[in-house]
């Protein structure tokens, strides 16, 4: 029988070979320079835009002014951004003084139930979409406007621009999203069955409060202000509080169903319209970010169909890719200069000649390397997917093995360990990255892998590159009657510690799988789609082995010889998810075994980089 060392070496000769970092852009990048700010900013505060429904919702109008404040002449192209955050809020406004003081108008609208604006709020709702397209006809009819119209915004700012683009209101030209989500569900309300606890009610809360804020307008209009106010009451009654209370209960409230997947996410996910997209898109996205699954799934999407696009990805979370303060480096410009040539060029119609040739179609930071890479394709086009097994026993503090030859038989036992996870990445990515974990968890897994059972494969030849999506195709059973498994990929150090890679999630009465939507490669599949509706839920019977597959989301990461790759398994992931009270119930204190050989072959499915 091989060893596991001459297994390893066989995987490497086999299926790894040493790759050159892609050549840096940097000296094409310097060939086009951001021109000077050019002018001031005057600011018009709680302009009226009234929707079809009478609704009146507030914008703050941003224009170009001269030096003695007073709105420059002539007519500029208009920028719209859309946020529930309160337009006055800094940085949850998404201004971009930047691009105003170089020639553009900026109107930031406070949507539907938030900020000054009326109404009640209603995430994303079919309702707020109307609103998205009634405001981008407003912006294109803008008095000292050209007619000319783009879209900018970060999170919320992002995905509103996707609702807007797919109604193709006149005169739209481009779009910049900054980490957009994709898919409303998957993404990030429920990770594989299981609700963000970290992030969707905290975030909820954020609009609300900055929601019951009192209107700068309360002075010059106190009833339209105490109107307002009371709808954006009456709304979180409405929407947040059922919302959370179906999340938990795992029942229908008030006509919600937010723990399964249905009408409602599918309402709110750009994906299911990214097919009627056709102008400009920019993406920003991060290796840490809420929205990681989808943020390439939307630039694939829009560049399979030819739509001008581009793929930008840092090792940021959600709060730091707005900013990504790292940029310029490797050849990748400041995000601002990004933003400045993308506008110039499709909004205000300057010529670019070299704009294809200096903004790489992907840009992609790779962890391991601490390099942006560029590349035609995410992942990388010379990416083949394998299957490594997961061989032996494996119990917590002693892994198992990931192997590409014929495993051996064995079990691996997943205690049920409450705290599992708040010592992890998983901490400071679904907070979005504002309240991080204290360094050694995020930084280092070594004590959460101990809350679960892991799988090793050590790196002995050459550096493994792997790239895009990766799944864990498993054969499980459980002692109680339900169980959730978090599959992360790390990277062993020679000195013990592990940083994190990736995870995914995946609850195992929803295991029920739609072949249609997953993503298959190289024979196999590659990305697992579960339909996760209430009506696909399947029974789970104590002490029965099922087959489960975990979708891990995508990453771009380079393990030098000597480190060891892992698969670490845990049935708990706090406090980014939990289930409901009656799906906690059936899982709670029972043990998961993963099998390993003979029928039962649990195995890793991992894009590799040639």
């Amino acid at each position: 029988m091989l060893s596991r060392r001459s297994l390893a070496l066989s995987l490497a000769g086999s299926l790894i070979a040493a790759t050159p970092v892609i050549a840096s852009t940097h000296a094409r990048a310097a060939e086009w320079k951001p021109r000077p700010a050019t002018y001031g900013i005057s600011k018009t505060t709680n302009v009226p835009i009234k929707m079809d429904d009478g609704v009146v919702l507030k914008a703050d109008v941003l224009r170009p002014a001269g030096k003695d404040g007073a709105a420059a002449p002539g007519r500029f192209p208009v920028i719209l951004t859309q946020t529930p955050y309160n337009k006055n809020s800094p940085q949850l406004n998404f201004e971009n003084d930047y691009l105003v003081q170089r020639g553009y108008i900026q109107v930031i609208v406070d949507v539907r139930g938030t900020g000054s604006s009326g109404g009640q709020w209603a995430s994303f709702s079919p309702r707020e979409q109307k609103d998205y397209y009634a405001c981008a006809v407003w912006a294109h009819r803008l008095k000292g406007g050209n007619g000319d119209v783009g879209l900018f915004g970060v999170s919320y700012g992002a995905i509103d621009q996707l609702l807007t683009a797919a109604q193709h209101p006149p005169g739209l030209k481009v779009e910049f999203p900054i980490v957009p989500m994709g898919d409303a569900y998957r993404d990030v309300a429920v990770s594989g069955g299981q609700s963000d606890t970290a992030f969707i009610p905290s975030w909820l809360g954020l609009v609300s409060g900055a929601g019951v804020l009192p209107s700068t307008d309360t002075a010059s209009d106190p009833v339209g202000s105490a109107s307002a106010l009371a709808d954006h009451v009456q709304g979180a009654a409405n929407f947040q509080v059922p919302v959370v209370a179906s999340a938990v209960s795992g029942e229908k409230v008030s006509g919600y169903d937010s723990a399964y997947d249905g009408k409602f996410y599918r309402d709110r996910s750009p994906l299911n319209v990214i097919d009627k997209i056709d102008v400009p898109t920019f993406v920003v996205g991060g290796e840490y970010d809420l929205f990681q699954r989808s943020e390439p799934m939307i630039y694939n999407a829009l560049h399979a169909r030819g739509v001008p696009s581009r793929l930008l990805i840092g090792p940021w979370t959600h709060l730091q890719a707005s900013a990504a303060a790292d940029l310029p480096a490797d050849g990748v410009p400041a995000l601002t200069s990004l933003e400045l040539r993308w506008f110039d060029h499709y909004l205000r119609g300057v010529p670019d000649p070299s704009l294809d040739k200096e903004v790489p179609q992907v840009a992609a930071y790779r962890i391991g390397t601490g390099h942006f890479e560029t590349s035609t394709a995410y992942p990388p086009a010379d990416t083949r997917y394998r299957a490594l097994s997961l061989s032996g026993s494996a119990t917590p503090g002693s892994p198992g093995e990931l192997t590409a030859a014929k495993p051996t038989s064995g079990s691996g036992m997943v205690p049920w360990v409450p705290a599992s996870g708040v010592c992890s990445e998983s901490t400071e990515q679904w907070t979005a990255g504002g309240a991080p974990a204290a360094p050694v968890c995020t930084g280092n897994h070594n004590v959460n892998d101990d809350t679960g059972v892991a799988y090793d494969l050590p790196v002995t030849q050459h550096e493994l590159r792997i790239a895009g999506t990766s799944m864990a195709h498993l054969y499980v059973s459980t002692t109680r009657n339900d169980a959730m498994i978090t599959a992360r990929l790390e990277d062993v150090s020679p000195d013990g510690s592990v940083a994190p890679l990736s995870n995914g999630w995946q609850v195992l009465s929803l295991r029920a799988l739609d072949k249609s939507k997953s993503a298959f490669a190289d024979g196999r599949m590659v990305q697992p789609w579960h339909p996760d509706t209430r009506s696909s839920v399947l029974p789970v019977k104590s002490d029965t082995i099922y087959k489960l597959d975990v979708e891990i989301f995508p990453t771009l990461a380079t393990l030098a010889r000597g480190h060891t790759l892992r698969l670490a398994l845990q049935t708990v992931d706090e406090p980014h998810s939990n289930g409901s009270v009656g799906q906690t119930t059936d899982a709670a204190g029972g043990t998961v075994t993963v099998y390993s050989g003979g029928k039962h072959r649990s195995t890793l499915v991992l894009g590799i980089e040639r």
